[in-house]
């Protein structure tokens, strides 16, 4: 199994070059970071010095939009940090969150972000795509490769997950949610035509190790109120019962009354006080190493191929430090040095 950390790109830009060094020393492969331009500093930016400054991690956002940049450039930065340090990114894609709602704008449509899913993974695995009328191909860029993850959680958008997407981005851990989502994208993939076991799956949530569980769900309750967002959409959109979606995910937002964008994703968020405790518990990775372990097995018997944690709370290299002691090496410990007998 494959395991990440999600970070912010706060300032300096120093913490978080840091950050992804620690990351990559305790055996992480992945690190991602949110990609809102106006909240914090330019990932893209960042991603040249986090990969100059390590040797192995695979960098990407988690996650950008269709609609904040043009899509050629977005793929002509994934191509050039392609060439510089190796086929070392990913790009995680939506239809677009804080990044566009703090501009005043609003999530792109599902076929726009089909579309753009298309151009820039063509453009920046080093083949020519069709364009605004005419073909267009990078002639300086040889053989990157760049994976389209796709975070959803709508019927619709998991349709074109499963449809379109070399991976899924399932911003929870709530494992009866995971279910119905993997089962989602997995039914779709096949109906498309394509081996469901391709599509690779991504579960994503806060994960906070120790022994103060009401610290830690204060901690992490932003989480909630930053899914909420994604919620409401889906209820606007569904309705809250019906069975579009899970009540397991509609039902919590109940009480939901709005949201900051200028505390999105921080520990303390004012606006996630709606969500419970046991939706916390639910959607995050909380407690002990062994809780740890106990639910990272249950979502890798979903199907899960990478676990990645948030860490936006007051204790992230400790976490990264019990991760890398204790919880991947438990994890993925298949080979002994020595068989008798």
């Amino acid at each position: 199994m494959d395991f990440g950390v999600v970070l912010q790109c706060h300032p300096p830009a120093a913490r978080t070059i840091a950050l992804t060094k620690l990351a990559e020393s305790h055996g992480f492969n992945h690190v991602w970071t949110f990609d809102s331009h106006l909240l914090w500093q330019e990932p893209y930016v960042l991603y040249s010095q986090m990969l100059a400054e390590t040797r192995r991690v695979t960098v990407g956002p988690m996650v950008t939009n269709p609609a904040t940049r043009d899509w050629t450039v977005t793929a002509s930065l994934y191509a050039t940090l392609n060439e510089m340090f190796g086929n070392r990114t990913v790009c995680g894609i939506g239809r677009g969150d804080s990044a566009v709602r703090v501009t005043n704008g609003k999530p792109t449509t599902l076929a726009t972000l089909r579309e753009s899913i298309h151009v820039i993974r063509e453009l920046a695995n080093s083949r020519p795509v069709e364009y605004r009328g005419s073909t267009l191909q990078f002639p300086w860029s040889v053989g990157s490769v760049l994976e389209m993850w796709v975070a959803a959680y709508g019927p619709k958008a998991l349709a074109l997950t499963g449809e379109v997407a070399d991976g899924f981005i399932l911003q929870l851990a709530d494992l009866d949610i995971a279910a119905w989502m993997i089962d989602a994208v997995k039914s779709a993939a096949s109906d498309a035509g394509r081996d469901p076991e391709t599509v690779k799956i991504c579960v994503a949530a806060p994960m906070y190790i120790g022994d103060d569980l009401a610290h830690q769900r204060d901690q992490c309750r932003w989480f909630g109120g930053m899914v909420g967002n994604h919620v409401a959409d889906i209820v606007a959109r569904y309705g809250a019962t019906g069975g579009a979606v899970p009540a397991a995910l509609t039902d919590y937002i109940a009480k939901r009354s709005g949201y900051d964008y200028n505390q999105h994703g921080q520990a303390g968020n004012t606006h996630a006080d709606f969500v419970s405790d046991e939706v916390i518990d639910r959607f995050c990775l909380l407690g002990s190493v062994a809780d740890h372990l106990t639910k990272i097995e249950a979502l890798q018997k979903l199907g899960v191929h990478q676990f990645a944690g948030y860490l936006q709370h007051d204790q992230k290299e400790e976490t990264m430090r019990q991760y890398g002691e204790h919880i991947i090496p438990a994890v993925n410990r298949t080979i002994t040095a020595k068989k008798d007998g």
